[in-house]
């Protein structure tokens, strides 16, 4: 007999996440949505006394809007002034996201504090696996294909530390239930660190083609009407690059090597290519064009 799953369909930021959870209890919850203050203290509330152990994924943006952000981040390098709210649209809405995922993890830890609410935080780099739907990886793959250049806006020599999906999830499955986890925050993160020009070219020879990078300057790109994160996902300074070591002395932590994970995505792709490109590639002639 096959397991039964239900679903709850709701708004969590309305009347909804009460009317849906209250009353039950649950082993663990692992929170992949959890946004903002709000949404933590509202987790605390709803799920405090029901819940055995509740897990959310937070990011390592919450250490790039730290002023003199270290590289790598540990977790003791949360601590920290925050830098000021930047002017260029831009940059405010990173800035945003790395202030609002501070906030829920300081929400989730003075619930800890004060009545022992049993979570833990996840802080996650840029996350790469067969399923990604915002088709980061799969952008690069498409322009390789096609035989073309690919634009570095910021030069490809950016030095990246991602994180494989595939690898989050075990770590998720190894800590639920262990009470020495609550209230910590560990970062999770591939070991190894290549330039972003080395961590395509290694992309590139599992696709048997050749890695045409060309490096033009971010406000070429704009100039031309294009985004360089849409031409480029791994491009630009909001990229965070976390240590994983404190995870991998506590949890046991340990992450898919490179090059494995990079088999499996490829491999995936190739097997299954989607139907239509990803946003973005009804532009590649303007892209070609400010390459040649």
């Amino acid at each position: 007999m096959g397991t039964r799953v239900e679903r709850l369909r709701g708004d969590r930021t309305t009347a909804d996440f009460d009317r849906l959870l209250s009353g039950r209890s649950f082993d663990a919850a692992v929170d992949f949505a959890a946004y903002d203050g709000t949404d933590g203290r509202r987790a605390a509330e709803v799920l405090g006394g029901h819940v055995s152990h509740y897990v959310v994924i937070s990011t390592g943006q919450v250490y790039l809007v730290r002023e003199a952000c270290p590289r790598p981040a540990r977790e003791g390098d949360y601590e920290g002034a925050v830098m000021p709210e930047p002017a260029d649209a831009l940059d405010k809405g990173q800035w945003d996201y790395g202030v609002k995922k501070r906030a829920l993890e300081d929400a989730l830890a003075a619930a800890w504090e004060k009545s022992r609410f049993p979570s833990t935080r996840l802080r996650i780099p840029m996350v790469s696996g067969e399923r990604d739907h915002f088709r980061r990886l799969e952008r690069y793959l498409w322009r390789m294909l096609d035989g073309g250049p690919i634009l570095l806006p910021d030069g490809g020599s950016r030095v990246t530390r991602h994180v494989y999906s595939g690898s989050v999830v075990k770590a998720i499955l190894s800590l639920l239930g262990r009470s020495e986890t609550f209230g910590q925050a560990y970062n999770l993160a591939q070991d190894e660190t290549p330039t972003l020009r080395e961590l395509l070219t290694l992309v590139a020879e599992r696709l048997g083609a050749e890695p045409r990078l060309v490096e033009v300057p971010a406000e070429r790109v704009r100039a031309a009407g294009l985004d360089p994160l849409i031409v480029s996902p791994f491009s630009g300074q909001w990229m965070s690059f976390l240590d994983p070591a404190r995870a991998k002395a506590e949890l046991g932590f340990r992450h898919e090597p490179l090059g494995a994970y990079l088999d499996k995505i490829v491999t995936s792709f190739l097997a299954h290519p989607p139907a239509e490109a990803p946003p973005g590639y009804e532009s590649r002639a303007a892209e070609l064009r400010l390459a040649g």
